[in-house]
């Protein structure tokens, strides 16, 4: 019986090919979508799922004096782990990570540039699971002095040669030699934790570290007893805190935990979050999941749609049918084995309109998602009952509404068959589909607007044709020599240095604070160490005083503030004006003072509204930039490149234009930009595809009434705007369902922005022009199509 069912659908579907062809191209697009929306989903919540344990991250709150709002940290103290253990039965365990990236390693003369490296205590393999290949986990980090590696970095430091007991040397600040325990597996990608190296933290440990209650310069991670109440625990830190910092420990900090395998998707709003690998927000991965959703249901409705508006060619077939016995099961059956043939063919087209799709999708995403069609039996499972599932929910109305006929009336021909336009749930249906495509639509203008706006508005700074390079190790008088060797050439026209990049979350340091006469101030604000050029190289604008001194005896005494420090140093004097602060004592001692005011300026991304900063010319840069001349920018960087190699060999070259850095500052934007995007077109062809198949249905089934109207004298005209005028007024009531929506989401998504653009009204007209003409021109090919055509033809058989 299930053969003739499926024999009898096949016969169905290829008999009416045209109306087959849109149901399965929606639904296969429909499911292609779903499908990679699935993958990238899949992927993400598989993060970190490698390891067993109940771990999780310790995370700060800092809420310090001059700091314009608190801010979430994912860093903590050295005593931290200790302290807690012991005070805190239910930790079982800790380990610190402290990383450094580009670690230069040395097996005799050759050297190699580790990615990124972990300094860990001696229990991270008994807390993490990263698979050890070679070595013991119990004693593998015990000693000083240890080092396990990768399988690729063990292969780039020792080609084929077994690396275990051999020697890696790195010469820093303290030349440190390491043997090597072991060999672990490659880190998996779908791990916030990367690293190509081990070492012991033991190896650098110094005496100040075990009472540093004052710096956070890593990560910890607890191992808790399992049923642990994370609420209670939480509950205790204050006084924690108290214990360790003093009264102000609770005032100026608080902890709380973060699981393990929340901490990918789950710590958007963490900074200094450094090895959070591919860190990406779980609202905006549920957003791409609820659209994606969306357009799978699209799809579905244009299954409903078509096949009940076809229902009276149906008709008297369930009429003969069950005339000659058949049971209204039976026929359900066969309708619904008809979609379930239908949605498996899409199947197969979704499947390599998917194929098609990854390469770009992991391009844009940076990530490594591919189709298991082999390798993973429960996702090819779920996806193959999800597809009988979308036939049986596409098909399930449909095959009722078709079962039910009576069989006297249909086989008398008394089934309405005047196209369906008077059918309301058809009509909700379409009215549902342009909704969604309209809200999609505006969501897409105004995502592309704020992405526009964050590239194109003034930051304070100029950051054109800025080349950052990346110091490293490189020593204070080096970088000195580099840069009037860059200088002597003329397509060079800058050279700073700083301690970070702008664009980057910038550190936040104590300073002090006093006013002529009055009380001495401590207070924390945002740091930036700049050479003594930096604002005339990024031309930041000095509101009063004088910028920084050229000679080497002010280094570390001349701090420039910018705006909103300077308001934030003046709330306790009041009648004070800026100018007062200027020569004032402030800084990291007793000689600093305040030397200018700059303009405040946009050093973060514009999530963010500006906070305290301080600018002070000290040493010690991580970041150069350079200016070069944009006319010249290949033989500026082949310079600076070259130069590079003479001054340091053997150390690597690597160059980034601030401009790329910004985009990758905006990167997510940018990717939720592009995938609702894509996700809105395809909204929109599903929805015209469903349209083009009703606009056809009803033009041929009022083939004999436009033919009788034609004789009568109607224009093309007339027979276009009869046709099309009831598609039409639903497009404009699904405009004035979907704006009020549309409205209300984008306005909660722009509040994630200091800096935004305003909603204008123009955006909602210009999508409810366009949605007004894709349907109109969808709809009036089929119409023009009937209304051109001879109505001799049609009425012949009258």
């Amino acid at each position: 019986m299930i053969k003739n069912y499926f024999k009898t659908a096949w016969r169905n579907i290829w008999k009416n090919k045209f109306f087959s062809a849109i149901n399965i191209f929606g639904l296969a697009v429909g499911m292609a979508a779903c499908i990679v929306i699935t993958l990238f989903v899949y992927y993400e919540k598989s993060f970190d799922n490698l390891h067993t344990k109940n771990i999780y991250r310790l995370n700060e709150v800092q809420k310090f004096e001059g700091m314009g709002a608190s801010q979430k940290v994912a860093l903590s103290m050295f005593p931290m782990g200790p302290t807690l253990k012991t005070d805190f039965p239910e930790i079982k365990n800790f380990t610190r990570v402290r990383w450094q990236q580009k670690f230069p390693l040395n097996n005799g003369l050759k050297r190699v540039y580790m990615p990124q490296v972990f300094f860990v205590d001696s229990v991270f393999l008994k807390m993490f699971d990263f698979k050890l290949l070679r070595g013991d986990r119990a004693t593998a980090l015990l000693k000083p002095r240890i080092v396990l590696l990768t399988e690729d970095a063990a292969k780039r430091m020792f080609g084929n040669d077994d690396p275990i007991g051999k020697t890696v040397t790195n010469y820093g600040q303290d030349t440190i030699t390491y043997s090597v325990t072991g060999i672990l597996a490659n880190v998996p990608k779908n791990s916030q934790l990367q690293f190509d190296c081990l070492f012991s933290f033991s190896s650098i440990y110094k005496k100040w570290m075990f009472t540093n209650w004052g710096g956070n310069w890593l990560n910890t991670y607890l191992e808790l007893a399992p049923g642990t109440n994370i609420a209670a625990l939480e509950k205790k830190f204050p006084a924690y805190l108290e214990k360790y910092k003093g009264k102000d420990g609770p005032k100026n900090y608080e902890l709380f935990l973060l699981s393990l395998k929340d901490v990918h998707a789950n710590s958007a709003d963490i900074g200094l979050d450094y090895i959070n690998y591919q860190k990406f927000d779980k609202h905006i991965t549920n957003l791409f999941t609820v659209i994606g959703i969306i357009v799978l249901v699209i799809a579905c409705i244009n299954f409903i749609n078509l096949s009940t508006a076809r229902s009276s060619e149906r008709a008297k077939e369930v009429g003969v049918r069950k005339s000659i016995g058949a049971g209204r099961f039976q026929l359900a059956m066969q309708f619904l084995g008809e979609t379930v043939l239908l949605s498996l063919i899409a199947l197969a087209f979704a499947c390599i309109f998917v194929s098609l799709a990854i390469p770009f999708i992991n391009s844009l995403s940076q990530r490594d998602i591919s189709l298991p069609l082999h390798d993973n039996n429960m996702l090819i499972g779920v996806v193959l009952i999800s597809t009988v599932l979308v036939g049986i929910i596409s098909g399930i109305y449909p095959a009722l509404f078709l079962s039910s006929f009576q069989p006297i009336k249909v086989l008398k021909g008394a089934l309405a068959t005047a196209g369906g336009n008077k059918v309301p749930l058809r009509n909700i249906l379409v009215v549902g589909q342009f909704t969604s495509a309209v809200i999609l639509m505006i969501a897409t203008v105004l995502v592309i607007r704020q992405l526009k706006f964050m590239q194109k508005k003034d930051p304070g700074f100029n950051r054109d044709q800025i080349v950052n390079v990346p110091l490293g190790l490189i020593p204070q008088n080096k970088y000195d020599l580099f840069k009037q060797e860059l200088l002597s050439n003329s397509i060079i026209q800058g050279v700073t240095a700083s301690q970070d990049i702008l664009g980057s979350h910038l550190d936040q340091t104590g300073i002090s604070f006093k006013l002529g006469d009055s009380p001495l101030r401590q207070l924390t604000s945002t740091l930036l160490v700049v050479d003594n050029n930096y604002l005339d190289l990024y031309k930041i604008k000095l509101l009063m005083g004088k910028n920084f001194s050229t000679d080497t005896s002010a280094v570390w005494k001349q701090y420039i503030i910018n705006e909103a420090l300077a308001k934030e140093l003046l709330k306790d004097h009041k009648g004070k004006n800026m100018e007062s602060l200027l020569g004032q004592r402030f800084g990291f001692d007793s000689l600093g003072v305040i030397t200018g005011i700059a303009k405040d300026f946009n050093f973060n991304s514009l999530h963010y509204k500006i906070e305290t900063l301080f600018l002070v010319n000290g040493k010690g840069f991580n970041q150069m930039s350079v200016k070069i001349n944009g006319g010249r920018a290949k033989d500026a960087v082949a310079f600076i490149q070259s130069t590079w190699q003479k001054e340091f060999p053997g150390i690597p070259f690597e160059y980034q234009f601030l401009d790329d850095h910004f985009k990758e500052v905006y990167s997510v934007d940018n990717q939720v930009s592009t995938v609702v995007s894509i996700l809105a077109g395809l909204i929109i062809i599903i929805s015209c595809l469903g349209l083009f198949g009703l606009a056809s249905y009803s033009a041929e089934k009022r083939i004999k009434e436009i033919g009788v109207r034609k004789v009568l004298g109607a224009s093309v005209q007339n027979i276009v705007m009869l046709l099309s005028g009831h598609f039409v007024k639903l497009v404009l009531i699904a405009n004035v369902i979907a704006w009020p929506i549309a409205f209300y989401a984008m306005s909660k998504w722009l509040q994630d922005f200091a800096y935004r653009i305003d909603i204008s009204w123009w955006v909602f007209g210009i999508a409810g022009f366009t949605s007004l003409v894709i349907a109109f021109a969808t709809v009036s090919f089929q119409a023009i199509k009937a209304a051109v055509a001879n109505p001799v033809k049609s009425l012949r058989s009258e």
